[in-house]
């Protein structure tokens, strides 16, 4: 066979079409496997802000990428014109958090080995993935992870802030120090024993202390 005999209408004629079960159970199956990720996403989701469009996107992803894989393996001819439509497709939106990237290639590579027809191979592989996020993803060396900013006068005033957060705290960690005249500025890494944030009051109220402020974030730093 050469390749002018591929383009023969003869030749598509005997392309195997897929089925409408087929078709059917496809999507179903690859709905069940983008709200399994959905799950997940949500689960072991550990930014600032939850966007639950990005977890909708997940299962649309999936399906679409079945939908796009069954019509290449169906006809050659749609394979081709479909990879250089696809070709020209370009994404401009920002990933924010790296673990999004895993779940987007998760979506796809679960569409991809479902339309491939390899159904056990795309369960088994979407459960294994998803217990093993749900294991690692949301673990942190601490908890209650803060940040301490603290103005204060002098190097004496800096001595008894830090005294003092060391005594009410698990752990204190200067993070970066601004030094001016007449003026010093600490930023400290913290780790609070509870929940309780009175320290914070005893620090405002200190003299040579002009301010005091607490912070929450989501202590992923090196070191």
């Amino acid at each position: 066979m050469t390749f002018r005999d591929i383009f023969k209408s003869g030749f598509l004629e005997n392309m195997d079409s897929v089925g409408v079960p087929d078709m059917v159970l496809a999507l179903l199956l690859a709905f069940g496997l983008g709200v399994f990720i959905f799950y997940i996403y949500k689960k072991t989701f550990a930014g600032v802000m939850y966007s639950s469009g990005f977890g909708v996107t997940l299962i649309a992803l999936t399906m679409i990428t079945t939908l796009v894989i069954l019509a290449v393996t169906s006809n050659v001819v749609l394979s081709l014109g479909m990879v250089g439509a696809l070709s020209i497709v370009r994404f401009r939106t920002a990933i924010k958090e790296p673990l999004d990237i895993a779940f987007l290639f998760w979506a796809i590579a679960a569409g991809i080995v479902l339309a491939a027809g390899l159904i056990l191979l795309a369960v088994f592989g979407s459960v294994f993935i998803g217990i093993v996020l749900l294991l690692f993803a949301n673990q942190k060396p601490y908890r209650n992870p803060y940040i301490v900013v603290v103005s204060c006068e002098n190097h004496d005033r800096e001595q008894q802030v830090t005294k003092l957060l060391k005594s009410r705290v698990e752990r204190c960690v200067v993070k970066s120090k601004s030094v001016q005249k007449g003026a010093v500025e600490l930023n400290l890494d913290i780790r609070m024993k509870d929940d309780n944030t009175d320290f914070i009051n005893e620090l405002a109220k200190m003299d040579g202390v002009s301010s005091a402020v607490l912070v929450s974030y989501n202590g992923e730093y090196m070191g």
